[in-house]
């Protein structure tokens, strides 16, 4: 393979306790019950507005929910580093893919801003091309945001592999037509992913360097 696109959280990314603060912080400021890390990490996958829809009472429904999202995402702009690191060899194994004259990107669900933001903090040598959610492109599972990154690395679907942690991931790379690597130290298990029709799984980054 000469192409890498990854999700950034879950598999890049150990964001999960940044992303239930911020949620928490939201909840408690609307007067709504705050979520455990682990009703967090079920609720992410799908965008940082659907994160919310599963966490506030009612979702879409509640009176407050524009107000309540709109607190979350400007205490998650402030506070998405406090504790967010990559994952354990994930830095080394995407300087060698790059050493090895691979391309790489980041697609995410996770707004435009914080995903760029995220990419040059911890990734500034690694990843050409960072793609968040925006007004005017289909996020995951559609296949705008990969073939977007794709389009802006000059490369087709030859040669091409997607990397994720989620169902999302398995069903963006299905509709791209390209194969997808699910790994299996982010926010799902192997039964759910296997569930959910996972064919490759991983357990530990340099893996990675197998399909390279």
């Amino acid at each position: 393979m000469d192409n890498f696109i990854f999700d950034l959280d879950g598999t890049l990314l150990n964001t999960i306790n940044d992303l239930a603060a911020s949620t928490n912080y939201a909840l408690r400021s609307a007067g709504m019950p705050e979520h455990s890390v682990d009703d967090v990490r079920r609720f992410v996958g799908n965008g940082v507005k659907k994160l919310m829809e599963r966490a506030i009472p009612d979702g879409l429904n509640n009176p407050d929910f524009d107000e309540t999202y709109a607190t979350f995402r400007k205490h998650y702009l402030k506070h998405s580093l406090d504790t967010t690191k990559p994952y354990d060899g994930i830095p080394e194994v995407l300087a060698e893919l790059k050493r090895r004259g691979k391309k790489l990107a980041i697609v995410s669900n996770k707004f435009y801003a914080a995903t760029q933001e995220l990419a040059r903090h911890f990734f500034p040598d690694t990843i050409e091309v960072a793609i968040g959610e925006r007004e005017n492109i289909r996020k995951k599972p559609a296949p705008d945001t990969v073939l977007e990154a794709m389009r802006q690395l000059g490369v087709g679907k030859e040669g091409t592999v997607y990397i994720g942690d989620s169902d999302v991931d398995i069903d963006t790379a299905h509709n791209v037509g390209v194969p997808c690597i699910s790994v299996l130290w982010g926010f799902r298990d192997r039964d759910f992913l296997l569930a959910h029709g996972a064919t490759t799984l991983i357990e530990r980054p340099e893996q990675l360097l197998d399909f390279a």
